[in-house]
């Protein structure tokens, strides 16, 4: 899911970064979801608005996901979206990222539709702001295909797949391990449609 951002911190954030992130990592290998609850506890003494408050809810509701808690990860993921739109407006590539996981999580639990909707606005967030050739367009081309290909929209898919080949490649190389991601992620679009492959786009 989204990273930290790249914006100015104080020692005390920095330290309570680090402080968020040891914890999380600590629940991810005991599974106790709690811990990394108290890292959200301690960076919300900073402001409840404040965005480092939605990077900690984010990384939460990530791992409530991934833990089979879904349930509680929504009303996390969408303050932390909450909070990013009004801390950065609508359009900042921080809540596209927002939106992108926010869409993770409705896949996760079959909310296709509205999955696909908030897909397709963190991909025109960052088409506008980044440009239309930038790794993270890529990534938001690729899940949406995905999602499209769930749905067994292939004809839909394959032009996004093909589209978040070629940024790749053009940014990494062909060689590279994202690369590679892309290629793997909907395997099924290329052949039945047009037997395309990578090294006949």
């Amino acid at each position: 899911m989204g990273g930290l951002q790249g914006d100015r911190r104080t020692d005390r954030v920095a330290g309570e970064t680090a402080w968020c992130s040891a914890l999380r990592k600590i629940a991810v290998r005991s599974g106790r979801a709690a811990l990394s609850a108290s890292a959200c506890d301690l960076r919300s003494q900073l402001r409840p608005e404040h965005p480092e408050v939605a990077i900690c809810l984010n990384n939460l509701a990530e791992l409530l996901r991934v833990t089979n808690g879904p349930a509680e990860a929504e009303p996390l993921i969408r303050r932390a979206l909450a909070i990013d739109e009004a801390s950065f407006g609508p359009g900042h590539p921080n809540v596209a990222i927002r939106l992108n996981n926010f869409a993770i999580l409705l896949r996760t639990t079959g909310r296709l539709a509205e999955a696909e909707g908030l897909f397709r606005r963190a991909l025109e967030i960052d088409e506008a702001r980044l440009g239309p050739d930038h790794p993270s367009v890529a990534t938001r081309l690729s899940n949406l295909a995905a999602l499209l290909q769930a749905t067994n929209r292939l004809a839909e898919a394959e032009p996004l797949m093909r589209r978040a080949l070629v940024i790749g490649e053009a940014s990494f190389g062909p060689d590279h391990p994202t690369v590679a991601i892309y290629l793997n992620i909907s395997p099924h679009c290329w052949q039945p449609l047009t037997g395309w492959s990578r090294r006949n786009p």
